[in-house]
């Protein structure tokens, strides 16, 4: 009984098993419906070839085995061909069972390992495990050579399914991500026209209404109708106050100044607003960010402070902006009741998935720490990520529109 050798180029057939050479070898195996498992021997005792074979036979594998027994011939095989599974034995001419399973990691090929030897010791054999090797066997003990083959086989089938699963789920969820994002920017954009269009509109004619009241006052000659312009005048104070108020909400125009005198501005607006004291503390006086990141950072802040004015039952709020080291952090603490569990694992608590995916987008991410002595939301931003290509910059390209002007319009002596 001879087994399929490759020597110097040298191929012999074994038992009607398909030559290295011949067009069935070169078919990939999954091109019949009953598939041969083809499988590459690397061994230098053809006695030793043909008893494994025979193991694989009685086991009723069908099998197609190609035997080596140079490095040569073995990297030309794994080039040429395609197979299920590596038999190795390990002490070879010029080279070893662990240098085979080098050649075979630095090929690319995806298959499993297994080292047959007629002596190896321990050690040895811990450290072909840890190079990657499927399974180890003694050449005395033949009888578990099918069972290890089909193992390894479904073994390595099984990582490559889930290799190939989380390799899509990783794409499904840069996706998501990358939706996630888009759908942040769409808002911005949208609350800027928004904006803008309550700024134009809206805004002209409140103004417009005004010059008006502020005529009709001047000429009106009873006190009557003079107390009811001043109330118009009151009413329409009250619409431009809330104009202001749904404009800053939508499109923050006092990030024109800065990021530092748009958030002192938000804690004393929420402490107005809310009769909650907020404090608000900072490393630097001004500071130059990135496009982009002032906006992120406005939206994180704003965004928490309303979850605390609705849910923490809170009296004590600290807003911290500080740099250190290239990264600008934004902390906002507060003395309430803190979040459970359950809070955070709400399928439908968007807020906090939100604030992750807004970081996201200059390169951020959000850490959350909760006790029932209050919660901590802190933004965190490397300058040397926040810096590249962003959308944010484009939202709005009015620089000299501010709505705080409708204030101005004052009534004639």
């Amino acid at each position: 009984m001879r087994g399929l050798n490759v020597n110097g180029g040298t191929h012999l057939p074994y038992l009607g098993m398909s030559d290295a050479s011949s067009p069935a070898a070169n078919m990939p195996s999954s091109s019949t419906p009953n598939r041969r498992l083809r499988v590459l021997h690397l061994e230098d005792s053809a006695m030793d070839h043909d008893l494994a074979v025979l193991h694989l036979q009685r086991a009723g594998l069908p099998v197609e085995v190609l035997r080596v027994d140079s490095e040569a011939a073995f990297r030309e095989a794994l080039d040429t061909q395609t197979w299920d599974v590596v038999l190795s034995d390990f002490n070879l001419p010029g080279f070893n069972g662990l240098r085979a399973q080098d050649i075979l990691r630095e090929s690319g090929k995806e298959l499993p390992f297994i080292l047959v030897s007629g002596e190896i010791g321990e050690d040895t054999a811990v450290a072909a495990m840890r190079n990657g090797a499927s399974d180890y066997l003694l050449k005395n003990n033949l009888a578990r050579l099918a069972p290890a083959v089909e193992h390894a086989i479904a073994a390595n089938r099984d990582r490559l399914a889930r290799t190939q699963a989380d390799l899509e789920l990783a794409a499904s969820r840069q996706r998501l991500s990358e939706l996630a994002q888009h759908l942040q920017t769409s808002v911005e954009m949208e609350r800027a026209a928004i904006a803008r269009e309550i700024h134009d509109d809206v805004g002209g004619s409140l103004t417009a209404i005004k010059f008006d009241l502020a005529w009709i006052s001047r000429h009106a000659t009873t006190p009557e109708v003079h107390q009811r312009v001043q109330s118009a005048l009151e009413t329409v104070a009250h619409a431009v106050e809330a104009s202001q108020r749904i404009m800053h909400n939508l499109r923050p125009a006092i990030l024109e100044q800065g990021l530092v005198p748009a958030l002192q501005w938000m804690a004393n607006a929420f402490e107005k607003r809310n009769g909650i004291s907020c404090q608000f503390r900072t490393s630097h006086e001004s500071m130059q960010l990135p496009v982009g990141v002032p906006l992120v950072a406005y939206r994180f802040a704003q965004e928490a402070l309303t979850n605390i004015s609705k849910h923490a039952q809170a009296s004590k709020v600290m807003v911290d902006l500080s740099m250190s080291r290239g990264v600008l952090s934004l902390e906002v603490s507060d003395n309430g009741r803190g979040l459970s569990r359950s809070d955070l694992a709400k399928a439908r608590s968007f807020g906090l998935r939100g604030l992750h995916e807004r970081a996201s987008t200059v390169g951020g991410w959000v850490d959350v720490s909760s006790s029932p002595q209050g919660t901590v939301l802190m933004l965190s931003v490397p300058m040397r990520q926040a810096g590249g290509d962003t959308e944010h910059a484009d939202f709005d390209q009015d620089d000299d529109h501010d709505p705080s002007a409708w204030g101005d319009v004052g009534l004639p002596p």
